[in-house]
C-alpha cells in the first residue's frame, strides 16, 4: 500500500491541515486513490475516492498489470507536488470562465485569499478545491480538462 501525507495551510491561513492520499486495492482495475483532508482540529473535512481504472484509462503505454500498479503508485508519490498546491486558490486579478461551477464561491476565494488544491480524477479531468468560509465546507471552484 502506497501513501503520502503533507501539512498545508488550507481551511485556515495560520494552522495547517493534513492532506493524505492512500492507494487501496491489489489490482489496477479495482484500485482507488483515497484522498482526504483532516482539519487542524482533527475533523475530517474532505474525502474523495479516485478510481485507479479511470486514472489509467486511455494510457496505452501501460502494457501489463505491474506497469499499471506502478503508475498508480507514482500518482500517489506525486499527488502533492508543488504544482497542485495553489497559493492562493484564486489570484485577485483572475476572472471566472466557463469551467467555474460557482461564481459566488470563486469571488469568495478572491476575498479570503485562502489556498486551494488541484488533483486529477481521470486522464482529462482536473478538479480544483478550496475551503469556503461561508459554508464551512470544501467546495470545487474549478473543473477542467
Amino acid at each position: 500500500m502506497a501513501q503520502k501525507q503533507i501539512a498545508f495551510l488550507f481551511s485556515d491561513s495560520t494552522q495547517a491541515d493534513t492532506f493524505k492520499v492512500v492507494l487501496e486495492g491489489k489490482d489496477s482495475k479495482n484500485a482507488f486513490l483515497v484522498f482526504s483532508i483532516m482539519q487542524h482540529n482533527g475533523q475530517q473535512i474532505y474525502q474523495q475516492k479516485i478510481s485507479g481504472a479511470e486514472l489509467i484509462k486511455g494510457n496505452t503505454k501501460l502494457k501489463n498489470e505491474a506497469a499499471r500498479m506502478n503508475y498508480l503508485r507514482n500518482e500517489v508519490a506525486y499527488f502533492f507536488d508543488e504544482e497542485h498546491l495553489l497559493e492562493p486558490a484564486v489570484m485577485p486579478d483572475e476572472a471566472p470562465d466557463k469551467n467555474v461551477p460557482d461564481k459566488a464561491f470563486y469571488n469568495e476565494l478572491k476575498s479570503t485569499g485562502l489556498n486551494g488544491f488541484s488533483f486529477h480524477t481521470g486522464i482529462e479531468t482536473t478538479v480544483y478545491i478550496a475551503w469556503s468560509v461561508k459554508t464551512q465546507t470544501v467546495k470545487v471552484f474549478y473543473k477542467c480538462c
